[in-house]
């Protein structure tokens, strides 16, 4: 769908290539500008996850792209990025606020030779304001977000969500509006520059909690374990007898049939969320009586909304998970075979799929270098002269 866009991309961590890989998976010509020494993701992975050396978290972001080797403090590395950004259609970027300004690679000095150019910039907490310099993160940002504060039961700690939700919202929210963006160009045919950040993706993420508090609704953490601060109970995970079960959303004369107990016929359906916690109680109590697989078989014979616990051995063998496909096998020529989450959107009944594999540092610098011009003999001094990384 993004056939022909040219996306020049500056990011690295996890916010700004998950974005940029949106992008490539739509069909973007995506460069990758990478410093000599490669990107940050290229050198890091959570556990120490490298394949064949290779980083688990470089592959995990940045697949149907090129690598581009540049050294943005070399004059003529940014020369010949600026003619690489006067033709392109996007520029990406996930540095600090400020940065590519002093590299001459900001949003007011590219525009004056490239006015249809989308300038997307990704940050912790945009691009002004008092934590505009602060490091950005995305359990940071949990916790200054009061995600982590609205996690867990009451007399706990806060607990942070077992996985970089804020960055992969701050992606999508990124490629929205680089696709917003673009479509408006079609019409007006002027660029414009795009702003996210991590803080407004978590702000975004709780939109329903924080919408009701901010009208009045005080919610508090139950220090039974409903998984909300504002729904009614049951609503959350649940031992069984042999382990867990999660319920969502049942009213209480529901549940005195699926659970053979008279006494939820006392709650009225106005007092579910005044009495959840005696619910709540009463249902884990009664839970704990029989295994999952008899609960799993009683509610959907009521059709009570519920859904096993699974761990992530049990989504990888999930039916609907290898029904959906949405398991991507990339045959990576160092790392071998390797397994990510796939692009999450079909479009016409088909999932985007694999252009390119996630490249070798500066794979591509020289084939780049050639497309704008540059004849074999200029590419040979461009890359003698240091710029552009001995490995290209």
């Amino acid at each position: 769908m993004l056939s022909g866009t040219r996306v020049v991309s500056f990011t690295h961590f996890l916010q700004g290539p998950s974005a940029t890989q949106i992008l490539g998976d739509l069909g973007a010509d995506v460069i990758k500008i990478e410093p000599p020494q490669g990107a940050f993701e290229r050198g890091w992975s959570g556990p120490d996850a490298f394949v064949g050396g290779v980083s688990v978290f470089f592959l995990l972001a940045n697949r149907n792209a090129r690598s581009m080797v540049v050294d943005l403090k070399s004059d003529d590395g940014r020369r010949v990025l600026r003619r690489l950004l006067d033709g392109a259609d996007v520029l990406i970027e996930s540095f600090r606020p400020g940065v590519m300004d002093r590299l001459g690679l900001g949003y007011e000095e590219l525009r004056t030779t490239n006015p249809r150019l989308v300038y997307c910039s990704l940050s912790g907490y945009g691009s002004e304001g008092p934590y505009k310099d602060r490091p950005g993160q995305d359990v940071l940002v949990q916790s200054l977000s009061g995600l982590a504060a609205a996690t867990g039961a009451a007399g706990g700690p806060p607990t942070p969500v077992g996985a970089s939700v804020v960055d992969a919202h701050g992606a999508a929210l990124g490629a929205l509006g680089i696709l917003a963006a673009l479509h408006g160009r079609a019409r007006t045919g002027e660029g414009t520059r795009v702003e996210s950040n991590l803080l407004s993706a978590a702000l975004d993420l709780q939109v329903e909690p924080l919408s009701y508090h901010l009208n009045g609704f005080r919610g508090e953490r139950s220090p039974s374990g409903v998984s909300s601060r504002f729904y009614k109970a049951p609503y959350g995970v649940f031992a069984t007898a042999d382990g867990y079960l999660t319920i969502s959303l049942t009213g209480t004369d529901l549940l005195a049939k699926v659970l053979d107990d008279p006494w939820f016929t006392g709650v009225a359906p106005a007092d579910e969320y005044a009495r959840r916690e005696e619910v709540n109680v009463r249902v884990a109590a009664l839970l704990a009586e029989h295994p999952t697989a008899y609960w799993i078989e009683r509610f959907t014979e009521f059709r009570v909304w519920h859904a096993p616990v699974h761990d992530f051995d049990d989504v990888a063998t999930d039916p609907q998970v290898r029904h959906n496909e949405t398991i991507l096998t990339i045959p990576h020529p160092e790392a071998g075979d390797v397994r990510v989450p796939a692009h999450p959107i079909r479009y016409g009944g088909e999932r985007p799929g694999l252009r390119r594999v996630p490249p070798a540092l500066g794979e591509h610098t020289r084939e780049v270098l050639g497309e704008l011009g540059c004849s074999p003999a200029d590419v040979d001094a461009l890359v003698a002269g240091g710029a552009f990384g001995a490995q290209s």
